[in-house]
C-alpha cells in the first residue's frame, strides 16, 4: 500500500510526460489530498526503459500498454482504493483511515502528526462537501 502525507494512494492509469513524449496508460498512484502522482512501483523499471527509448526515438506519444504486459489486478491489489470506485466511497474510506490514524496519534501523543491529520481531514471534508453539492445539483 502506498501512502502520501498519511493518506493512502489511489491506483489508476494515467498519462505522464517524459521530456516531449506523452506516455499513456502508465500505472500510477495518486494522493487524494495533495494530488501527488507516483509511477506504481511494479511498473517503474518498465516505465524508465520505455521513456528513454521513446525519447531517443523522438516519439510524441507512446502507449505503455502496447509495450508492457502487466496484470492490472496484481498492480492495484495493494491499493486501498482505485479510480473505478465511487468518489464518495473513496473520500469516506480516506476519512475513516485518517480518523483511525488520528486516534493512534493521540494515543502516542504525537502532536505534529495530529495537526497534519486534522489538516488532511479538513481537506477531505471539503472534498466530500463538494461531491455532495455536485450530486444535489444534478
Amino acid at each position: 500500500m502506498s501512502f502520501c502525507c498519511g493518506a493512502s494512494m489511489i491506483g489508476t492509469k494515467g498519462t505522464l510526460k517524459h521530456y516531449r513524449t506523452q506516455i499513456h496508460n502508465v500505472p500510477i498512484t495518486f494522493c487524494p489530498v495533495c494530488h501527488r502522482v507516483d509511477i506504481h512501483y511494479l511498473a517503474q523499471d518498465e516505465y524508465d526503459i520505455l521513456a528513454e527509448y521513446a525519447h531517443g526515438d523522438d516519439a510524441a506519444e507512446v502507449d505503455f500498454q502496447e509495450y508492457v504486459e502487466q496484470d492490472g489486478k496484481l498492480l492495484f491489489e495493494n491499493c486501498v482504493n482505485n479510480e473505478n470506485e465511487d468518489p464518495m466511497d473513496v473520500v469516506h474510506s480516506q476519512i475513516d483511515m485518517a480518523l483511525d490514524l488520528l486516534s493512534f496519534a493521540k494515543q502516542i501523543e504525537d502532536t505534529e502528526w495530529e495537526l497534519q491529520l486534522k489538516k488532511r481531514l479538513m481537506m477531505l471534508n471539503s472534498r466530500r462537501n463538494k461531491l455532495r453539492q455536485r450530486r444535489t445539483s444534478v
